[in-house]
């Protein structure tokens, strides 16, 4: 897990803490599994507003559970092994792990686990969840199909939009 940009209000020179965080999560070892981490270091290169802060959560687990503890509001990027296209971009808010897509990849139970914990901790901020979907059969590789590539593009246009005033 690389923390490129997350800033703890500890370290925080002005003492604020990051109103929006942007968290990818996947396994970039493993291709399209790795999507939301592809698609936060996409955004970093944009400019951003300044209370927008991306983290790449790589597949970090509960080590997570502390930036988003910090964070006012939360977009989730992730990969999602579901029924849909693949390539779909599906923005949801999710609550609770039955909220989530019926399955996502490798670091399914993580993420859901992380959430519910989040949650269960009296985390009361907006959580936004970007899945993309992809081929859960796909071979091993260290780059994105062409689908997910398009799919990356396309929540990057959404989430700017989104995180424009």
């Amino acid at each position: 897990m690389s923390a490129s940009h997350f800033v703890p209000e500890s370290e925080n020179s002005a003492g604020c803490v990051p109103k929006t965080l942007v968290l990818g999560l996947g396994n970039i070892l493993m291709g399209d599994e790795g999507v939301g981490v592809y698609t936060v270091r996409a955004l970093e290169k944009r400019p951003l507003p300044e209370n927008v802060e991306c983290l790449d959560g790589g597949t970090g687990g509960f080590i997570l559970l502390e930036p988003l503890q910090k964070a006012k509001r939360v977009i989730l990027i992730d990969a999602a092994a579901d029924d849909k296209p693949y390539g779909t971009v599906t923005r949801t808010t999710p609550r609770f792990a039955r909220d989530y897509p019926p399955t996502l990849t490798a670091h399914d139970i993580g993420v859901k686990d992380l959430l519910d914990a989040f949650y269960m901790q009296g985390g009361s901020k907006e959580v936004t969840l970007y899945a993309i979907s992809i081929d859960p059969h796909q071979p091993i590789s260290l780059e994105l199909s062409e689908a997910s590539r398009t799919a990356m593009q396309s929540a990057v246009h959404q989430i700017l939009s989104e995180l424009r005033p």
